[in-house]
């Protein structure tokens, strides 16, 4: 039996009538007439007995009201499982960066939380350890293209990075360069150039890469394991960092010089088996118009 025989069956059996069936299942007598006795060929059972006064069952029919009821159950359970997954609701793992969550995605979170109050979001900021192959996250908003995987990816914007350091460690450093100033051996020091960096274990990442390459006869004057700690140092006028245009900007720095051989392409990455999921594809659809909304300010801080 399928779930459409199960469905008439079931239908006339409560009803006592076709024409009471039929108008439940919005159909014809006529019609409905044909699909019972369809499935009594089919099954090669008599299930009901015809009177003028409707339709009886017969103990076959009886037997088999429970066994049809169950199969009714489940379609109708399956049935509500694709709404449910139809509607926007449910558990989406974001994994993105610490500066995104905090200074792009957060401030704009309630904008997703009034279109779809059924969905749940949970953020994930320490991406080291998010591998959407594993499941670790549904999605990801993140700088470094994924090697491998079962993963689709695409480029949703850009990411500028600059030299940046306080307006006090600027115009220290403009006052020991000007010419004919006679400074003492510890001004001097002071004039040199400082520099903050990352822990050694972050030395794959392109900025810390990139300022062991520009570094020179600077020195490190802190390294620290997080891109807030930086900024947090450059405000202190502990030295030079390599910033996002955009966090550096909107903390009061001033940059030096572009880094333009260091910006970085922003991606989009979703677990290739959850693509179509409508819950997914909300928070993705979101996440580009976010970062597209705001791609000047991503790219140059403005």
């Amino acid at each position: 039996m399928n779930w459409d025989d199960t469905r008439d069956f079931l239908a006339v059996a409560r009803r006592g009538t076709l024409s009471g069936a039929a108008g439940d299942l919005e159909t014809s007598i006529a019609t409905l007439s044909r699909r019972i006795e369809r499935l009594e060929r089919s099954l090669k059972l008599t299930l009901f007995v015809r009177h003028q006064t409707g339709y009886r069952l017969t103990r076959e029919g009886i037997d088999l009201v429970e066994k049809a009821e169950v199969l009714e159950r489940a379609a109708l359970a399956l049935i509500d499982e694709a709404d449910r997954h139809a509607r926007v609701e449910g558990r989406v793992r974001l994994a993105t960066a610490e500066n995104f969550a905090t200074a792009l995605l957060l401030p704009e979170l309630p904008v997703l939380r009034t279109r779809y109050p059924s969905l749940e979001l949970e953020l994930v900021t320490d991406i080291a350890t998010t591998n959407l192959h594993r499941r670790d996250a549904d999605l990801a908003l993140r700088v470094v293209r994924p090697e491998r995987g079962n993963v689709t990816l695409r480029r949703v914007g850009t990411l500028g990075y600059g030299v940046y350091a306080s307006p006090a460690y600027m115009a220290q450093r403009e006052t020991a360069r000007q010419p004919g100033v006679s400074v003492s051996a510890e001004a001097a020091r002071e004039g040199a150039e400082w520099f903050i960096g990352w822990d050694e274990s972050y030395a794959h990442l392109p900025a810390s890469r990139w300022l062991s390459q520009r570094q020179g006869g600077g020195s490190l004057a802190l390294t620290t394991t997080s891109l807030s700690a930086q900024v947090s140092a450059a405000k202190a006028g502990l030295g030079l960092a390599v910033l996002p245009h955009f966090l550096a900007r909107e903390s009061g720095l001033v940059c030096r010089e572009d880094a333009p051989t260091l910006d970085q392409p922003i991606y989009l990455v979703i677990h290739a088996d959850l693509v179509s999921a409508p819950r997914i594809r909300a928070v993705a659809d979101f996440l580009l118009e976010l970062v597209t909304r705001n791609a000047t300010r991503l790219e140059r801080g403005e």
